[in-house]
C-alpha cells in the first residue's frame, strides 16, 4: 500500500526549534588592494613581457636600500617585504645578473603594482 504525501497546515502553531538559520548572501565590495605586495612588471612598448631570467630588481626609499627581489622569467618580480599601497614614494632600479644597471623608475606612494616600459 502506497503512502499518500502529507502537506503541512498553513498557520499551524509550531513547537519546535529553528535548527540553523541561514545568513543571506552579501556581495563583498572589494575595500583594499588586489596585490597585497608590491609587483613590478617590465614590457615592451607593445605590452609584451621580457624574458628576464636571471635579472633583479632593488628598491629604495632615498638612499636606503629597502628590498631586492629576482624577477621570474615572465617579466615579474615581487617583494615579499613591501606591502600595497605603498606609504612613500620609492625607485626601483633593474639590473641584469652581472650587476650591470638597465633601468630605474620613480614608483609614486599609493601603488600597488607597477609597470616599467622599455
Amino acid at each position: 500500500m502506497a503512502s499518500t504525501k502529507v502537506r503541512p497546515k498553513l498557520n499551524a502553531p509550531s513547537k519546535g526549534k529553528v535548527l540553523k538559520t541561514r545568513t543571506p548572501l552579501v556581495k563583498r565590495l572589494q575595500t583594499g588592494p588586489y596585490l597585497n605586495r608590491l609587483t613590478v612588471l617590465w614590457v615592451q612598448t607593445n605590452g609584451v613581457t621580457f624574458n628576464t631570467t636571471g635579472f633583479f630588481a632593488r628598491v629604495f626609499r632615498g638612499n636606503t636600500l629597502i628590498a631586492t627581489a629576482f624577477f621570474d622569467r615572465f617579466g615579474v618580480v615581487q617583494f615579499a617585504n613591501i606591502g600595497t599601497l605603498t606609504t612613500a614614494n620609492l625607485t626601483v632600479r633593474i639590473f641584469n645578473s652581472q650587476g650591470v644597471q638597465f633601468r630605474s623608475r620613480s614608483i609614486p606612494a599609493g601603488s600597488e603594482a607597477f609597470a616599467v616600459i622599455g
